[in-house]
């Protein structure tokens, strides 16, 4: 299971630099103006053969002075309860601000391993402003320069000895996970508590510890399965705070930790942006989908042309992924609660499709001759031989080619699209490889 770090501190300090710094990307918009991150920034780290999961805490309103201060200290509150270690970014360059010393406070109360990092050191010179630091009374500060790199290598072997080794869990190896998300009210405490809400002996929780995913073993009706629920069982509370940063940050959780998302959307409010948030969550960690609509019964036009607009809807959104089932339930009358179940075990056993080499060759090369890849700069690009990957965790292509790096992904989606077609792999992501023949 991943660990989660939070990058915490006042706006402009540049967390969203460091943040592209350590997931190699460049998600995060960079900006000198001060509170350019709106959007939560989420990506995954790799160092010395480990793998953790980065927030960037961006995102705050700002009104006046007051607001944007207490919605920072949110924030951190936030974070702090969710994360696994915490980085408190200050500008060595503007030194130390009573903001920081706010910040400080509340990261001095949790129990979290803090790393206190300098950022902005560009040259030796500003090495000396670090003492100021110590004031804060979270040890050693770390000096590195976000924007060119320079001392996030210690910082990372750093956060690699204070990152807490995930335990081995006690749940049984092969049997699917299934992860409940959506955003607050969405349903997703009623359906949990519409499958396990009868005789509830045949089902057992195994909690790790308060931050961890709470995994519940459900078997009966034939299934056997864990749900890893985000639902509402932290402390209420929290509940003051910015909704959206919460349920993200819990969601990002849930989904690293399952085989199946059920993404819960409200009936009566339609497909939001922070239902995109969290399925672009799903997607950057290959996972399957089922879409449930929830609250289907406070509907009063049920028919069929209602029903195909909804679901138009929700695909042209989520395109060019569309490949996934979508069901109209309501946990409160538990109408069709049942079909999920049997979804979402149908799209997990889609996950093991396998193939045969001959039989993929045998559909897959006559549909290429007869649509093959646009010529690039007079060259023709032929497809000779294709097979699937074995154990793979997502159902994986190769496609051999005298010029892979010719085919552009509307070709690729192609691919990907007539094995769909030909093959039950529905609600299952999909990888399409290029290789040189």
């Amino acid at each position: 299971m991943a660990n989660l770090v939070a990058i915490v501190g006042r706006p402009n300090v540049g967390k969203s630099t460091l943040f592209n710094r350590l997931t190699k990307s460049r998600q995060a918009i960079v900006s000198d103006e001060a509170g350019t991150t709106r959007d939560r920034q989420y990506g995954k780290c790799e160092w010395n053969g480990r793998e953790f999961s980065v927030v960037d805490t961006g995102g705050w309103v700002v009104n006046s002075d007051d607001i944007f201060e207490e919605q920072i200290r949110k924030q951190v509150m936030v974070a702090t309860e969710e994360a696994d270690l915490v980085l408190f970014l200050v500008d060595i360059k503007n030194g130390m601000t009573d903001l920081d010393m706010d910040v400080a406070q509340i990261l001095r109360r949790t129990k979290l391993p803090v790393i206190l990092v300098a950022n902005k050191a560009d040259d030796g010179k500003d090495l000396y402003y670090q003492y100021d630091f110590y004031k804060l009374g979270l040890g050693d500060p770390v000096c590195v320069s976000a924007a060119t790199g320079s001392g996030t290598g210690d910082l990372l072997d750093m956060v690699m000895e204070k990152l807490p080794q995930t335990a081995g869990e006690l749940l049984e190896e092969g049997i699917p996970r299934f992860a409940v998300v959506g955003r607050p009210n969405a349903g997703k405490s009623s359906l949990i508590n519409a499958f396990i809400g009868e005789e509830r002996n045949i089902v057992t929780e195994i909690a790790g510890t308060t931050r961890d995913s709470i995994y519940t073993r459900y078997d009966k009706f034939g299934f056997d399965f864990y749900l890893v629920d985000t639902a509402g069982i932290r402390r209420k509370n929290k509940v003051t705070e910015d909704l959206e940063f919460y349920s993200v940050m819990r969601s990002i959780r849930a989904i690293e930790n399952s085989d199946v998302c059920i993404l819960m959307i409200d009936a009566t409010r339609g497909i939001e942006a922070q239902d995109m948030n969290i399925f672009q969550l799903i997607q950057k960690n290959n996972k399957s989908l089922v879409v449930v609509v929830n609250k289907w019964d406070l509907v009063e036009d049920k028919s069929q042309i209602v029903i195909k607009t909804f679901e138009n809807a929700i695909r042209n959104r989520m395109a060019p992924f569309t490949d996934f089932p979508i069901i109209f339930a309501s946990a409160l009358t538990k109408q069709r609660i049942f079909k999920v179940l049997e979804t979402a075990k149908q799209v997990y056993l889609n996950r093991t499709t396998r193939v045969g080499t001959t039989k993929l060759n045998e559909v897959m090369l006559p549909l290429i001759e007869a649509f093959p890849p646009p010529s690039i700069k007079g060259k023709y690009i032929k497809i000779k031989y294709c097979s699937q990957l074995p154990n793979t965790q997502i159902p994986s292509f190769v496609f051999y080619a005298n010029l892979p790096q010719y085919i552009k992904e509307p070709y690729r989606r192609f691919l990907e699209n007539k094995i769909r077609e030909n093959w039950q792999m529905t609600g299952c992501p999909i990888n399409v490889f290029i290789r040189q023949k």
